[in-house]
């Protein structure tokens, strides 16, 4: 093998096996494709690892004994000795609402009692009881909880995830998460999506159409321009409520 010389970032080795899922280039898998994924698996003795850029790109995947040839020449920030573990890709969770405080535990009595969602949700409880603890809470205390939780489902494989706010219903609440997001994804090696989601249901005391008007005429125009002055950092609009997504369908403008 041609040795090669770089500077990496990342040398991993003794896997036991190494989760390509694709083979022939392939960008994803679909259908019955999904049924059959792409392993290097070892040999006995002989294991396998991975060789990462400078840039974070996999160089190479192969057998040990073939990398440590190719790669004789070069060296690497971090070295990692997988003793026979699975190397696999970071999982993407892709909805989420990891901005919270408060719990609903009382609430699993609740439904084993029989209760339904609508039935908890008369009560005071399910969506409405969230909003409430998070407006009341500080934005250093929805940071601190968020970021327990992304460390934790780092912990289980989770690389990146996208982050949506939606348990605060006005715009106060809806920036201190979206703030907390912000916050957390420069202090947090998690990669995150974020999306505002203020129509994620209609807040107490109020009507659909004045919860439209409210996101429609104040809190998106609001955010846009917090965004715009690089303030908070959006990627994502999604809504619950019917009527916002038509009126937005309507008005991409933002």
């Amino acid at each position: 093998l041609p040795c090669v010389e770089m500077e990496g970032l990342l040398r991993i080795k003794g896997a036991s096996q190494i989760v390509q899922v694709c083979k022939e280039g392939e960008k994803v898998l679909r259908g019955a494709a999904m049924k059959s994924i792409a392993i290097l698996q070892d040999e006995g003795d002989r294991k396998v690892g991975v060789v990462v850029d400078k840039k974070g790109r996999i160089a190479s995947i192969g057998y040990d004994d073939e990398l440590d040839t190719k790669y004789s020449g070069s060296s690497f920030d971090r070295i990692i000795n997988a003793k026979g573990g699975s190397v696999i890709p970071g999982l993407v969770d892709a909805h989420t609402h990891p901005v919270w405080v408060g719990d609903r535990v009382n609430e699993f009595v609740m439904k084993l009692a029989g209760a339904t969602y609508m039935d908890i949700h008369s009560q005071g409880g399910g969506i409405h009881y969230t909003v409430n603890c998070v407006r009341q809470a500080t934005q250093e205390e929805l940071l601190s909880s968020l970021e327990t939780r992304l460390t934790a489902m780092m912990k289980y494989g989770t690389t990146t995830l996208e982050a949506k706010t939606g348990y605060g219903l006005d715009l106060h609440s809806e920036i201190k998460m979206l703030q907390a997001i912000k916050m957390a994804g420069q202090e947090h090696p998690m990669s995150l999506s974020v999306t505002y989601c203020g129509a994620h249901a209609v807040p107490k005391g109020s009507t659909a159409e004045e919860t439209t008007q409210n996101i429609v005429n104040e809190q998106i125009p609001a955010i846009s321009s917090l965004c715009e002055a690089g303030d908070l950092l959006v990627h994502n609009l999604m809504c619950f409520v019917k009527r916002v997504y038509l009126i937005l369908t309507n008005h991409v403008a933002y």
